[in-house]
């Protein structure tokens, strides 16, 4: 079995720069990522708002600049799904030693202390016809589909940043996006709400919510109804992309450390659980915002913290 100061689990933006600190302060550490790692900031296929990128830098390519830093200071990445962890039972008690036990489908791994940044998967709708269509039109991710439709009609929900920029990139290559929300103004930011009402593809269906997935082996459309009139209406798209929230990557933790209803980790300040030694940063814990310069902040602090846990372990052993 193969023992490390720290495993860090998700190969996100908070991982990959937990590792990086890590690593660099010369600790032994593991990172396992069931994908490739970049989590979902590697499928936006523009970031603007990390700072020191004036004209934005494409998800893919940070998400790998970030991966080969953290590399450079040593850190192991591995390719593994994590099914389960074993953690010490004293809560709050101070880390006695190796004490996590971390199983994949390939082996098993030991640790002082924790990181963990499995981040979130998309939300779906839970409604008729969703199921069935995942990979026949329906979509979750239009950086990975979208070139799939090229000149056909296609639908977006949602009406936060993510749905309006997905609806954006998708103009590129669609005949027409129609973007269905169900509040009466888009929540986006100001500045992407202009860039998509100025966007000739791009038509808009508000105070509407979607019910119904239209079509038998692939998407022929969707019924919409309104929420004022409740009236029902077709919309007729080869494609459907679903934009409406995330939920947290944090099933193997139930029962093992403290969560909210939604399953978002709760953490201290300095991102340690509700269990000594253990933390959490990034996406999957509770926070106000989710954005890929927090989840880096997040990842720092962590790893700090985790640092601290380690030294403290060894100095007092």
């Amino acid at each position: 079995m193969s023992e490390y100061d720290i495993i860090v689990i998700g190969g996100g933006p908070a991982g990959l720069t937990a590792g990086l600190y890590t690593s660099r302060a010369k600790l032994k550490t593991l990172l396992l990522e069931k994908l490739a790692p970049g989590g979902r900031a590697a499928l936006a296929w523009k970031i603007e708002n990390y700072p020191g990128f004036p004209d934005g830098i494409d998800g893919p390519e940070l998400m790998e600049r970030i991966g080969k830093q953290a590399e450079k200071y040593g850190l192991e990445i591995k390719s593994e799904e994590v099914l389960e962890i074993e953690l010490s039972a004293k809560d709050k008690a101070p880390v006695g030693g190796l004490e996590k036990l971390v199983k994949t489908r390939k082996g098993e791994y030991r640790s002082i202390a924790l990181i963990v940044a499995t981040g979130t998967r998309a939300k779906k709708l839970g409604v008729a016809g969703e199921e069935k269509l995942i990979g026949r039109g329906v979509s979750y991710c239009a950086t990975c589909d979208g070139p799939l439709f090229k000149d056909q009609k296609v639908v977006v929900v949602g009406g936060g940043d993510v749905a309006v920029e997905e609806a954006i990139f998708l103009s590129r290559f669609v005949e027409k996006a129609t973007l269905i929300h169900r509040r009466r103004e888009l929540r986006a930011t100001k500045t992407m709400c202009e860039r998509a009402l100025s966007d000739p593809k791009l038509e808009f269906i508000l105070n509407s919510q979607v019910i119904e997935i239209l079509g038998e082996t692939a998407v022929q459309g969707v019924k919409v109804r309104n929420l004022e009139t409740e009236k029902d209406s077709i919309v007729e798209a080869k494609g459907i992309f679903v934009c409406i929230g995330t939920v947290p990557n944090s099933g193997f933790l139930r029962g093992v450390v403290e969560m909210d209803k939604e399953g978002f980790v709760i953490t201290d300040e300095n991102m340690e659980t509700s269990l000594s030694g253990v933390y959490a940063c990034g996406d999957v814990r509770k926070k106000f915002l989710r954005q890929v310069v927090t989840a880096c902040g997040d990842g720092a602090t962590a790893a700090s913290a985790a640092g601290q846990c380690v030294r403290k372990w060894k100095y007092e052993k």
